[in-house]
């Protein structure tokens, strides 16, 4: 089966998907080819395997809906990917806004625990921390930028922002994931 994935092109898996009668097949392919990605790409974002799912699950029901919207001005895994993002960052938004609820005047949400010996798991949970702590457009570049690997080019398209202003906001992203990092040494 793996030979058919990598045969069948975006615009087949298209045409699969506007036919009634072949939907659902489209769908299955187009799950195949991407569903992998856009969950690595929403659990950079959202931080655990539970979210990510929850997340996932839910962008997969918008392309669904929606796939009659999609126009082809862009590449498919493009506009999949805009989607991603875009219902990360409203969980993201939903989470933060019950997490200040939630905490009716105690100091923080994040409660690092100092040991002795440094490990990864204290690291990565500080690394989190600042992430997380950052402006939604900071963190955005940043998680794109350090965990994807992507370029300034391709994030430009995706997010229909200048490389310059992401190029600033990965800059600031850095400078203030280091100073968080840095003051609890």
């Amino acid at each position: 089966m793996q030979a058919t994935l990598t045969a069948i092109s975006d615009e087949q898996i298209l045409i699969l998907l506007q036919r009634p009668d072949s939907r659902e097949q489209g769908f299955r392919l187009l799950m195949s080819a991407y569903q992998e990605r856009l969950y690595w790409h929403i659990r950079k974002m959202v931080g655990t395997h539970h979210d990510a799912d929850d997340v996932l699950q839910n962008c997969l029901i918008k392309v669904f809906r929606n796939i009659h919207s999609f126009e082809g001005k862009s590449q498919l895994y493009t506009w999949l990917y805009r989607i991603a993002t875009n219902e990360s960052l409203t969980f993201l938004k939903k989470n933060q806004r019950q997490a200040t609820e939630a905490i009716d005047g105690q100091a923080s949400v994040f409660q690092l625990q100092a040991e002795a010996p440094v490990d990864g798991d204290l690291i990565e949970r500080k690394l989190n921390a600042a992430v997380a702590s950052l402006p939604e457009k900071q963190q955005l570049v940043f998680r794109l930028r350090y965990y994807k690997e992507m370029s300034y080019k391709e994030m430009s398209a995706m997010l229909q922002t200048s490389q310059g202003a992401l190029k600033a906001s990965y800059h600031h992203a850095v400078k203030k994931v280091e100073a968080a990092l840095t003051a609890g040494s």
